[in-house]
């Protein structure tokens, strides 16, 4: 796992997920350093070993302070408790349906945890960072995380997309690939969307485009920076007004899981891990 530096202090760990018939989703977990130093969100179990060594290449465990699970997911909390382990000054920071729902899986010990709310704000050294329900998500405790000092917006799975390949960078890609790939995405992960009252929706969306945010990452997409933040906003805005979408019934499941075993092979020989 090749991490690279998407702004002052910060860092992206990249993997991927391959999805069949569409491409390859983005699986990004960030650490921002500082007086304070946080990681949002911790890989997946099946990229554990590669996701630690590139974690503590990054930062001593012993500085490592907070650790933000933007929601329970699985592709979010891959490394969680062995960093933990290895961490023992950090705290999670989630929500408090996150960590009931983390509950079922891991043993998380109550004296680090740090539940949060939308609207929520903690100081974490140097800076301040607040809480926001995102316009898209997959998971009710899910929460986007907004570095108040960088101006810069962990969205968690919204704003993410689908690439036939993964680019570090929103101007790296094919912008009509990106925009259908945003399409396909946020529909997936939100197929309420079709559902919902449209000018309802578009508050969330106001509401997390008020914050200005110099930059957008998603836990499944690419950097996005400067004048393509708004665009971000306004294909957001049109998804409500999109038909539901689903995966076809005739995907090619043997091929599915082939593309999986081949993804998981090269970084983690041994995938069936154990759980605390």
């Amino acid at each position: 796992m090749e991490t690279y530096a998407v702004g002052p202090e910060l860092h992206a760990l990249p993997s991927a997920l391959p999805i069949p018939d569409s491409g390859l989703q983005p699986v990004n977990a960030y650490l921002l350093r500082g007086e304070q130093p946080m990681l949002v969100d911790a890989g997946m179990p099946v990229d554990r070993d590669a996701f630690e060594e590139a974690l503590w290449s990054l930062v001593d465990p012993a500085d490592l302070r907070w650790i933000a699970i933007t929601h329970d997911d699985r592709d979010h909390t891959g490394s969680l408790t062995r960093i933990l382990d290895h961490a023992p000054g950090a705290k999670i920071v989630t929500n408090g349906i996150s960590l009931t729902r983390l509950s079922e899986e891991f043993e998380i010990p109550r004296g680090r945890v740090v539940t949060v709310n939308s609207g929520s704000r903690i100081s974490i050294g140097d800076r301040k960072v607040s809480f926001h329900r995102p316009p898209t998500f997959d998971s009710p405790g899910t929460l986007a995380v907004f570095d108040h000092e960088a101006g810069t917006l962990f969205s968690s799975d919204s704003f993410g997309t689908v690439l036939p390949e993964t680019v570090q960078h929103v101007g790296d890609a094919d912008a009509k690939e990106f925009f259908e790939g945003f399409d396909v995405l946020n529909r997936a992960i939100a197929p309420w969307t079709a559902l919902v009252d449209a000018e309802k929706f578009l508050r969330t969306v106001h509401a997390v485009s008020s914050l200005s945010p110099a930059r957008v990452l998603s836990a499944h997409g690419p950097t996005v920076e400067g004048r393509m933040v708004t665009s971000l906003m306004e294909a957001m805005a049109r998804i409500p007004f999109l038909p539901a979408w689903l995966p076809g019934a005739d995907v090619d499941l043997e091929a599915a899981l082939d593309a999986h075993g081949a993804r998981a092979a090269p970084d983690c020989p041994g995938t069936r891990l154990s759980r605390r």
